[in-house]
């Protein structure tokens, strides 16, 4: 005899009564879904995480007070149920999120996308996959990369480049260059464009191992295979795979690390 499934336990976010009524009545209509309750702003979503035992909550973006990121941010990442996104704007990350995400649906939402999204998610349930759901969405919306589970947090740098998240392999990076609000982070195979300050990006490295060598570069000691003296104090870093960068002036107290 085979246990029949638990509903999935739904808290529903929006600001809008109307349009949390009729999610509730599209969402009645898939079965095995249960809705444990609802908020109209992010302090109330807040609460109900905090009063219920929440499986999956349907998030609008844009409220008044704290945002849908907002009450991301705000819970503890270990009270975070699964996500969808139901919003009206389509320039949050939109591709992103359906990759990463549950999923990221577009009001008035399609009848079939809910149901494909509401199938993702008892699929993550079922597979005990929140952990990493958690990690991706926490990097998405904070800009940090938090430790997943078996992997140790400072192995891999999480990046938005364009529409998608980019897990890169910090052994894999050969250098960044910033470029006014973006950088670009290169590896043997890719170049990944992300909106970022260098400076944010430095922060998030290991400084024994990426050095930065002027106010737009940082490079990863282990690729350095020799360096060349300018002129006015400058220098020429090259790296195994031919390219050659630049370390400026004000930056040659770091030669020691690249030696």
């Amino acid at each position: 005899m085979t246990t029949a499934p638990r509903p999935l336990r739904c808290l529903l976010v929006d600001d809008e009564a109307l349009a949390r009524r009729g999610l509730r009545h599209r969402l009645s209509q898939i079965g095995d879904i249960e809705i444990v309750a609802e908020a109209g702003n992010g302090r109330e979503a807040l609460a109900m995480v905090g009063q219920h035992d929440i499986d999956l909550m349907f998030l609008d973006i844009q409220m008044p007070g704290i945002d849908g990121f907002g009450v991301l941010r705000t819970l503890p990442m270990s009270r975070w149920p699964l996500v969808i996104f139901v919003t009206a704007f389509d320039q949050y990350a939109l591709d992103a999120f359906r990759v990463h995400a549950v999923d990221y649906l577009l009001k008035p939402v399609e009848d079939e996308r809910l149901r494909e999204a509401v199938a993702r998610a008892r699929k993550l349930r079922d597979h005990s996959e929140l952990e990493s759901q958690h990690a991706r969405l926490l990097a998405l919306v904070g800009g940090e990369r938090p430790q997943t589970l078996g992997e140790p947090a400072a192995d891999r740098l999480t990046l938005k480049d364009g529409s998608t998240l980019v897990r890169v392999p910090l052994a894999d990076i050969r250098w960044i260059d910033a470029a006014g609000d973006y950088v670009v982070v290169h590896t043997a195979d890719a170049n990944h464009v992300a909106r970022a300050s260098l400076r944010e990006l430095a922060e998030r490295l290991p400084p024994e191992r990426f050095v930065r060598i002027h106010r737009s570069t940082i490079v990863h000691t282990r690729y350095v295979t020799r360096l060349r003296p300018h002129i006015n104090g400058e220098y020429f870093v090259d790296l195994d795979g031919g390219q050659e960068l630049k370390l400026s002036r004000g930056y040659r107290d770091q030669l020691d690390k690249l030696a």
